[in-house]
C-alpha cells in the first residue's frame, strides 16, 4: 500500500504534468533514434514511452536508424565497410546489406510497438503503425572525387501523406531509405531524414536519442536549454561533443531555424527519458530553441491562479507574507512574471511611493526547479528597470529569509525608519523583517 508521502508526491507529479499533457495533445513529435536503440531492452522501453505519448494524444513519427545492424550484415557477408568523412559509401553490394538490415530492424520495431501483454505498460493497447514511400531520395553524387554511389540525401518529403496517416491516429514509422523517381533506392542518414520530416511537418518537437545526456558546459553540467545561435558557436568550437552530438547538433540548429518549435537531445540510455523530458519542468536533456525560452511580461487577472499556486509554499514557510486571492486580483497590475516555455516560473511586484521617489520590490519568487538558473536576478533587474522608467530613485525590500541574496546584489540594510511614511506606518515589528535598500 502506498504511504502518505508517496501518495502526495504522486498526486503532485500528476498535477504538475497536466499542463504539458494539455499542451501536447494533437501536436506532432518526430523521434529519431539510431540502430543502437532499435533492438533489445532500449527498444522495449522506447515503445512503452511512445505508447503512452500516443495515448495522451501526441502524434508520433518515428525515424529509425540501422548503422550497427548494417555493420553486422556487412561482416556476415565478409564485406568491408567504407566510410569517407564519416559518411558510408554504399556500393551495390553494401546496398543489399542496407536493405536487409533496415528491413529486419523495421519489422522488429513494428512488432515491439504492437505488443499488448498483460502486466506490461502496453497492456490493453493497440498501436496502428504505418509507413510508405514518404521520402524521395537522390544521390549525394561525387564529392571531392569520391563517388558515394547509392548513398543519398533527401530530395522531398511527402508531408501530406504523413499528415493523413497521423490524422487517422496512426504512428508513422519511417526507415532511412529514399526512393528516386527512377525506382532506385538510396541509403540516407537517419538524422537527415528526421530533420527533413520535422521541417516538412512543422513539428512541435524533433527528438534525437543520443549517446550523451545532452550538451554539457565547460564544468560538465547539463545545459538544459540553448538557443540556435549559442548552439552554433558551441558546435564550431567543437568542445565536448560526442559522436552523436556532432551529427545531431547541426541538424537541430537547422530545424529550429526552419520552423520546428523545439529540438531535444536526450540520453538514449536513460529509462523513461521521453516522459521525464516532456512532463517535468526541468526535463533531462538539452532543448534547442530558436530564441530564449524565458519571457518576461506584466501579469494579468488570468495569471492569478497560477501565481497563488506558485507562492503558496513560500507563504506557508514564512518567506512571503500571505496574500488572499482578492488582494492579488486587486494588485495584479503591480506584478511582473516570467514564463519558461509557457509555464509561469517566477514573479515579483513593484509598489511605488512617488512622493519619496522610492518603490518596494515585493513577492520576488521563483519555483524550486529554476532557482539556480539566474531567473531571480533577472526578475530583480526587470523590476528595477520598471522603477527607473517611472522616475524612481530608490528601491527597497523587506525580507526575513533572503537578506544575503539581496546584499550580494547591491542592497544594504537600513532602519525601518527610512521607509516611506505610508510603508513605515504599516511595518510589522512582530515579523521583524530586515529592510534593505538600493539606489537606482
Amino acid at each position: 500500500m502506498m504511504n502518505e508521502t508517496d501518495s502526495i508526491r504522486f498526486v503532485d507529479w500528476v498535477r504538475s504534468a497536466a499542463p504539458y499533457i494539455h499542451a501536447f495533445r494533437g501536436k506532432t513529435f518526430v523521434v529519431g533514434f539510431g540502430g543502437e536503440v532499435a533492438e533489445g531492452e532500449r527498444l522495449e522501453k522506447l515503445c512503452y514511452d511512445c505508447n503512452l505519448l500516443g495515448a495522451l494524444g501526441v502524434r508520433l513519427v518515428l525515424i529509425h536508424g540501422a548503422r550497427p545492424q548494417i555493420e553486422k550484415e556487412l561482416e556476415r557477408r565478409q564485406l568491408t565497410s567504407t566510410l569517407h568523412d564519416g559518411i558510408r559509401i554504399t556500393d551495390a553490394a553494401a546496398l543489399e546489406c542496407v536493405k536487409a538490415a533496415v528491413g529486419v530492424s523495421r519489422i522488429e520495431i513494428e512488432a515491439c510497438l504492437s505488443q499488448g501483454l498483460p502486466n506490461t505498460p502496453m497492456a490493453g493497447s493497440w498501436m496502428r503503425v504505418t509507413g510508405g514511400n514518404f521520402i524521395t531520395g537522390k544521390p549525394i553524387g561525387v564529392v571531392d572525387g569520391i563517388d558515394y554511389q547509392y548513398t543519398g540525401t533527401v530530395r522531398k518529403v511527402i508531408a501530406e501523406e504523413i499528415t493523413a496517416d497521423l490524422d487517422q491516429q496512426n504512428v508513422v514509422l519511417i526507415s532511412p531509405l529514399g526512393v528516386s523517381p527512377s525506382g532506385e533506392i538510396f541509403n540516407i542518414a537517419m538524422e537527415e531524414v528526421a530533420e527533413a520530416v520535422a521541417i516538412a511537418l512543422s513539428a512541435e518537437k524533433l527528438i534525437y536519442l543520443c549517446d550523451a545526456p545532452g550538451l554539457l558546459d565547460d564544468a560538465g553540467r547539463l545545459i538544459e536549454a540553448i538557443t540556435a545561435d549559442e548552439a552554433e558557436r558551441m558546435f564550431q568550437d567543437g568542445r565536448g561533443l560526442t559522436e552523436d552530438l556532432d551529427l545531431f547538433l547541426p541538424r537541430a540548429i537547422r530545424a529550429v531555424r526552419r520552423g520546428v518549435a523545439r529540438v531535444h537531445l536526450i540520453d538514449r540510455d536513460k529509462d523513461g527519458a521521453l516522459l521525464l523530458e516532456f512532463f517535468t519542468r526541468q526535463g533531462v536533456g538539452t532543448m534547442v530553441t530558436r530564441e530564449t525560452l524565458a519571457r518576461f511580461r506584466e501579469a494579468t487577472v488570468e495569471d492569478v491562479g497560477a501565481l497563488l499556486s506558485m507562492i503558496a509554499p513560500l507563504e506557508a514557510d514564512g518567506t512571503l507574507v500571505r496574500r488572499s486571492r482578492e488582494l492579488l486580483e486587486m494588485e495584479i497590475t503591480r506584478f511582473s512574471i516570467v514564463e519558461h516555455d509557457g509555464v509561469i516560473v517566477g514573479c515579483a511586484a513593484l509598489y511605488p511611493f512617488s512622493e519619496e521617489k522610492a518603490a518596494e520590490m515585493a513577492c520576488l519568487a521563483v519555483t524550486t526547479q529554476f532557482r539556480r538558473g539566474g531567473i531571480g536576478e533577472r526578475l530583480m533587474q526587470h523590476i528595477e528597470a520598471r522603477a527607473r522608467a517611472a522616475g524612481l530613485e530608490r528601491i527597497f525590500v523587506l525580507t526575513t529569509r533572503t537578506e544575503h541574496w539581496f546584499r550580494e546584489r547591491g542592497f544594504v540594510e537600513v532602519s525601518p525608519d527610512q521607509l516611506p511614511q505610508q510603508k513605515r506606518e504599516l511595518y510589522n515589528y512582530e515579523r521583524r523583517s530586515k529592510v534593505l535598500a538600493k539606489e537606482l
